[in-house]
């Protein structure tokens, strides 16, 4: 093999080395899979609402569902195989936070349940809730400064 001397001859080079990725399959698969766990979603939401809750009562119920859902099927190592089949698809909001907090919980547990555990729980998730919560606030703030209705002088 001769050396490689330009940039030309390098992406060359990794184009003739890297698979093609099958793009449209990819998308189907994400597509479906999605569409499966926001179908699990409403299922359950339609069983709480025939049951006689309330519409806030069901939508509490769905999401502690979905998130335990998740949770138990990356501690069964499940949820990983089903996110390199499906992709962004199995990343559904709640499913994809949920799997986000229990997977490095699970890779880290041989090293105790303090450092291990819980020192890692949050590698991932902890910077997705502290730029959640603040933007959340200065959002509320911005809202509050110019939506002079909400404020009421008694």
């Amino acid at each position: 093999m001769k050396p490689i001397n330009s940039k030309e001859e390098y992406a060359k080079y990794v184009d003739q080395k890297t698979p093609n990725s099958p793009i449209l399959k990819n998308c189907f698969n994400a597509f479906w899979v999605g569409g499966l766990i926001c179908a699990i979603g409403q299922i359950i939401f339609e069983i709480c609402k025939t049951r006689g809750l309330d519409e806030t009562t069901s939508y509490t119920i769905v999401s502690i569902s979905l998130i335990f859902i998740s949770a138990f099927l990356t501690a069964l190592n499940i949820f990983n195989k089903i996110g390199k089949f499906a992709g962004a698809g199995s990343l559904v909001p709640i499913t994809g936070f949920a799997n986000s907090i229990v997977s490095p919980a699970m890779e880290y547990k041989s090293e105790g349940y303090v450092m291990g555990v819980g020192a890692k729980m949050f590698t991932v998730a902890g910077p997705v809730l502290v730029y959640g919560i603040s933007s959340s606030i200065i959002i509320g703030i911005i809202y509050l400064i110019f939506n002079t209705q909400s404020i009421t002088l008694i």
